[in-house]
């Protein structure tokens, strides 16, 4: 089963590995890629949103980003290979990038951290060529950063600006068909700076980021409510089938 729903948002149902084979054929091959990297609080804002959910089912790939959709499609009979987080395919394109010494157009997040991703990629990847590096607090509308974005030629784009205007920002360069590898990456930049740091090892392993997250920043609490809702709405979908 290569197409998986849950709430109606339909994952593409792939190993990590897959999906790298299937990136790497489509960079080879210079097509324009929408990536969304979907954890149950973007399911919900899609359940909520009939807009943005046919966004989302409209990209060309979605992955299972956070143990909660994997416990769902569990629940709906319909098991996922693998668990794919926005962070692990992102730090994936940033290697391939620099064996490839591709263009990336990073957008999104505050203007500290953006400057320390790119001081960073400039450190540690000598050979990936920053043609962009815009913090998310423009004044400008989508459109007019899309065509920034576009001029630029980047052949990757990754966007810190959280959904749904990360989602909505990509899917306008993807309708514009720019030639590039696109990607949501939530708060990517704020672990790849370094400014936040990610969950140790175990408890990755355990599929616990999320409970870690919270210990380090209690004030996420409102947002982690999400998962027992989430939850719930599985099992009532359940039902109804």
């Amino acid at each position: 089963m290569s197409k998986i729903s849950v709430l109606d948002v339909k994952f593409d149902n792939y190993s990590m590995r897959e999906f790298q084979n299937l990136f790497l054929s489509r960079m080879n091959n210079k097509q324009s890629t929408f990536i969304v990297t979907a954890n149950p609080e973007i399911v919900m804002a899609a359940k909520d949103n009939p807009d943005f959910k046919e966004l989302v089912n409209g990209a060309d790939f979605l992955t299972a980003d956070g143990i909660g959709i994997i416990k769902g499609a569990n629940i709906l009979k319909t098991p996922m290979k693998e668990r794919v987080t926005g962070y692990d395919l992102f730090s994936w394109f940033i290697e391939i990038a620099e064996k490839r010494s591709s263009k990336i157009f990073f957008v999104g997040a505050k203007p500290e951290v953006i400057a320390k991703v790119a001081q960073k990629v400039a450190e540690k990847y000598p050979h990936i060529q920053v043609v962009g590096a815009k913090d998310g607090y423009f004044k400008e509308d989508l459109q007019t950063v899309a065509t920034e974005i576009e001029a630029a030629e980047p052949d990757m784009v990754f966007a810190a600006l959280g959904y749904p205007r990360q989602e909505e920002l990509i899917n306008i360069l993807r309708q514009d068909n720019l030639p590039a590898m696109m990607m949501g990456v939530g708060g990517s930049f704020d672990v790849f700076s370094g400014t936040v740091k990610r969950a140790p090892m175990i408890f990755q392993k355990a599929h616990l980021e999320w409970f870690y997250r919270l210990l380090t920043n209690p004030t996420r609490f409102k947002r982690m409510l999400v998962l027992p809702k989430f939850i719930g709405e599985v099992k009532k979908s359940r039902k109804k089938n």
